[in-house]
């Protein structure tokens, strides 16, 4: 009896990831989910990395133009300082933040926080990107959302570049990248 009671009066934390490919709705999920929090009534912080400034420098902003306000931060430790006497963290491009941000979701879950985790799931070459993989371990809610592939109409599975920069980090929108499924995306390296 005690433990139940106990139990029941902690603050429950989780951590929830939406991943895919650009241009799938990642940061419009996001969004729809902090903005539901704030509308009810909950505390929320939202975090983006300082590089991500395409929209804005301060907003989280979907391709769509919906937009929420967020604090950019260098580093996913900066994350765990700022994020007090909150009950929703939401945390846009986790791609870009460093290995330490899994370590740092689960810190704030323990604490009773639930972290909303948005970011490509792979890179333009198709391989596990940054933080993404680890956060999908631990997390106990995943979405993975879909584009559509630019070629062929059917589901995207992966962010193909463009252009031929090799560099791991390029910002860009249909300029730079679209998305393709995986036969168009195997047909185009072998281009």
């Amino acid at each position: 009896m005690f433990l139940e009671n106990n139990t029941s009066e902690r603050r429950r934390g989780w951590i929830e990831v939406i991943c895919g490919s650009m241009f799938s709705g990642k940061t419009e999920e996001l969004i729809r989910r902090l903005k539901r929090a704030q509308f009810a009534k909950q505390k929320v912080e939202i975090f983006k990395p300082t590089v991500d400034v395409r929209y804005d420098e301060e907003k989280v902003v979907s391709h769509q133009g919906n937009a929420i306000m967020s604090t950019p931060v260098p580093s996913s430790s900066n994350i765990l300082l700022l994020a007090n006497d909150v009950d929703v963290v939401g945390i846009d491009e986790a791609q870009f933040f460093d290995e330490e941000l899994p370590s740092v979701c689960n810190a704030l879950a323990e604490r009773g926080i639930r972290v909303i985790v948005a970011g490509l799931d792979m890179d333009y070459t198709g391989k596990p990107f940054g933080p993404i993989p680890a956060l999908m371990a631990c997390a106990e809610f995943v979405t993975k959302v879909q584009a559509v592939c630019m070629r062929c109409g059917h589901l995207a599975y992966v962010s193909h570049r463009k252009t031929k920069s090799t560099d791991l980090v390029l910002l860009g929108e249909t300029d730079s990248y679209e998305p393709l499924c995986r036969v168009c995306f195997n047909e185009a390296g072998a281009q």
